[in-house]
């Protein structure tokens, strides 16, 4: 036995705060796993010279502490089990496979070369594979995008990146060209594939300095050289842009309802994730206010994605 693979339920409210909670003990990884009909929850994995006992320990007082601020816990108990080299490499791999999104994008773990991407997908016979500098690799027609999983949030396999994945690549569809913002960029995903789909450059901004680092390393892994990383809130973003992208919670898109109508360019476009599919309505109507037109709405495993228009000049 290597390593400690610890299973705590989580919920929408106490998600982000039991993962830092546990990156604070010292996870080596931590997945979220969630599906339509299931509680959700988080698998931390933990190098065996931890003590299972005071990890264990460490977060059911975490959780008594939530519960006694007034959050909704699961009754399920946290677990905690031990795990050979080889099933804590596959159970961190396994959550990460590589992913089809939209109409053009395939995104992969970096681990997943082209052989195992194909046989991840269930492709038969491979397709060619090529490499051009202006629009990065692309696999089996797809353009590829290699987020490696992290302390950031973002990999294209939770509803609400991919619901934003799925509208960014309408909107520079429609709109090749475009420079846009990334409010909360987190690993960079979007950042990244905006790029891929044609955005001139990318701001990427992030409040959390682990995002950045991990936005980061993406953005070289991908060598995306026209996009930008920055520690900062939006409040400290003066320029306007074309295209804004924020994969927040609901709480977050309304309290920055009056940045966005400031960050968004006369006649842009704004794209908003990681609302549930019963809250979005409140955003699209605290926008509507600020001049903003919802054109298309999309859900996925109980997560709307909204894309809006900003008012002309």
């Amino acid at each position: 036995m290597a390593f400690w693979q610890l299973t705590v339920p989580a919920s929408v409210e106490t998600s982000d705060g039991l993962t830092n909670f546990l990156w604070e003990q010292g996870a080596l990884g931590v997945v979220e796993e969630e599906s339509p009909g299931t509680a959700a929850r988080l698998r931390a994995f933990f190098a065996e010279s931890k003590s299972s006992t005071a990890l264990l320990a460490a977060v059911n007082r975490y959780r008594a502490s939530l519960r006694s601020l007034g959050f909704a816990l699961e009754a399920e108990e946290a677990l905690i089990t031990p795990l050979l080299d080889e099933a804590w490499a596959s159970a961190w791999q396994q959550s990460f496979p590589a992913r089809e999104i939209g109409q053009r994008l395939l995104v992969l773990p970096p681990w997943l070369g082209e052989p195992q991407a194909q046989a991840t997908l269930g492709a038969v016979q491979p397709k060619a594979s090529r490499a051009d500098p202006k629009e990065g690799s692309r696999h089996d027609g797809r353009i590829v995008v290699t987020i490696e999983p992290g302390r950031a949030f973002g990999t294209g396999h939770h509803g609400t990146t991919e619901g934003c994945l799925v509208l960014l690549e309408q909107e520079l569809a429609a709109a090749p060209g475009a420079s846009a913002l990334d409010i909360g960029t987190g690993t960079g995903i979007l950042a990244i594939a905006a790029l891929r789909l044609g955005a001139r450059a990318v701001l990427a901004i992030d409040v959390d300095p682990d995002a950045v680092a991990a936005a980061q390393v993406n953005a070289s892994r991908n060598d995306c050289r026209a996009l930008t990383v920055r520690l900062a809130k939006p409040q400290d973003i003066t320029e306007r842009f074309p295209l804004v992208l924020a994969n927040l919670l609901t709480h977050a898109h309304l309290a920055l309802a009056e940045h966005y109508a400031r960050l968004v360019a006369p006649g842009g476009r704004l794209v908003l994730g990681g609302m549930l599919e019963d809250e979005d309505g409140r955003v699209t109507l605290a926008l509507a206010r600020a001049g903003f037109t919802a054109r298309s709405r999309l859900t996925l495993e109980g997560w709307a994605s909204l894309a809006l228009d900003a008012p002309p000049r």
